[in-house]
């Protein structure tokens, strides 16, 4: 029998649920949709087991299966629908239909989005992004929108309606000679059609590395960026953009890229109490585009504080809600956890530790985050065995929404419609994308 990280770190105060969180965050759950106090949050019920086998849900709840890759043909003779869904985003298109811009993280020989003129970075790159239609859960169209591209694991939504796809690699034709360009970049996809043919522009700003996602404040304008990289870990990221809020395009524009430094904290593994507080400062980087240095190696001991791991970042209600997915000291980390989740103010420009994934409990391993309309976190995990879509609740009880019975593949891209009726996700490794509905009332 293989040994799994859970294994390994169950020796380490390992609580009995594996889960907690600060009971300071009451707006998380609250959520600007609902009037009054929050109702306290107690879940939907264990899962159901699924007589197909393929998603155990709470009782009330359905899913539908959207598209599966290899098996689901793209218009005009195209090929077969790519692999490897990744993050996702549901965009409101009206008479209740969503559009989602969908990631594909592909690389080397797998199967590729397409390489259709205007929207093709690199013609030796099998990844980018594909952009589905939806009603509800019936799919009306799936086309794709970014391609010539590598490891598109996440990104984030912009306040002006399109979709920052992010390349979690730092390839470069001297590192892989079949590519014909440098790799690393974050690449902004319009699903309503605003600019034309003229998407696969690297961001080159932004920086490139290891991408994972992104969050853009929609009063200020700024992102922020997380990077999952190791030897040494990967960094937290801020942009102030030279046309902040300019609409789609505008940050081909440039502006200054800057790293998280917290003063006496090496990386973000080291605090262990929930609701610990620190203050964050950003330090500019000397060289955004990584031209012979990789950027997370550009700077000195005690420069800036790294974060195992660096997953998933979504703005709701005013912060960056920002994830964690594990450290373990062996890999270097101050101290071993299964999860943690981190609240940014940009007010007070203050880090806040809103909850903890102890090891040796049921979950581990989030990776992407959202947050549903009525202001409610749901995690994608992507750790070891049985794979979860989690919801917390807001005294830090973890809850199941999905469990992934098909296979030990990751989940990937939650995103909930807008009207909060649908949530759209991903098993990542069965290339499958599903919709799920229910009483979300119930909690």
């Amino acid at each position: 029998m293989a040994v799994n990280r859970r294994q390994v770190v169950m020796g380490t105060g390992a609580a009995g649920l594996g889960f907690t969180l600060s009971g300071a965050v009451s707006s998380v759950f609250s959520g600007t949709a609902n009037a009054g106090a929050p109702k306290k949050f107690k879940g939907y019920g264990e899962l159901v087991a699924d007589p197909r086998g393929l998603l155990d849900l709470p009782r009330g709840f359905r899913y539908t299966v959207l598209s599966r890759a290899g098996v689901d043909q793209l218009p005009d003779n195209q090929g077969p629908l790519p692999g490897a869904p990744d993050g996702t985003y549901a965009f409101a298109a009206g008479f209740g239909r969503s559009v989602l811009v969908r990631n594909h993280e592909l690389s080397g020989s797998a199967v590729p989005v397409p390489r259709l003129p205007g929207i093709t970075y690199d013609p030796a790159a099998p990844g980018g992004t594909t952009t589905v239609t939806v009603a509800g859960d019936r799919l009306l169209s799936t086309v794709p929108s970014l391609a010539g591209t590598i490891r598109n694991c996440a990104g984030g939504n912009t306040p002006w309606q399109t979709w920052l796809s992010c390349e979690e690699t730092e390839d470069t034709p001297a590192t892989v000679p079949a590519l014909t360009k440098r790799h690393g970049y974050v690449f902004e996809v319009d699903p309503f059609g605003r600019l034309r043919d003229r998407e696969a522009v690297p961001l080159t700003a932004l920086g490139r590395f290891a991408h994972e996602a992104v969050a853009v404040d929609p009063r200020t304008g700024v992102l922020y960026l997380t990077e999952d990289a190791s030897g040494p870990y990967g960094l937290i990221y801020r942009f102030l953009p030279r046309r902040p809020l300019g609409g789609p395009g505008s940050l081909r524009a440039g502006g200054k890229l800057q790293a998280l430094n917290i003063p006496g904290v090496p990386d973000l593994s080291a605090p262990s109490a929930l609701g610990t507080r620190l203050k964050a400062t950003w330090v500019d980087v000397p060289d955004p585009d990584a031209t012979t240095v990789s950027i997370r190696r550009q700077f000195d001991a005690g420069k800036v504080t790294r974060v195992p791991k660096g997953e998933g970042i979504f703005w709701s209600d005013g912060h960056a809600y920002i994830v964690s997915s594990y450290a373990e000291t062996s890999g270097g980390a101050a101290r071993n956890h299964a999860g943690q989740v981190w609240k940014f103010d940009p007010k007070h420009s203050t880090l806040t530790l809103i909850l903890i994934i102890e090891p040796g409990g049921r979950f581990d391993g989030p990776d992407n985050i959202t947050v549903s309309p009525n202001g409610g976190i749901v995690l994608c995990e992507d750790g070891d065995g049985e794979q979860y879509l989690v919801a917390a609740s807001e005294d830090g009880t973890p809850y199941p929404l999905a469990r992934n019975a098909g296979s030990g593949s990751e989940w990937a891209g939650a995103t909930f419609s807008r009207d909060g009726r649908w949530l759209y996700a991903n098993i990542q490794g069965d290339g499958i994308t599903v919709a799920i509905t229910g009483p979300w009332w119930r909690g």
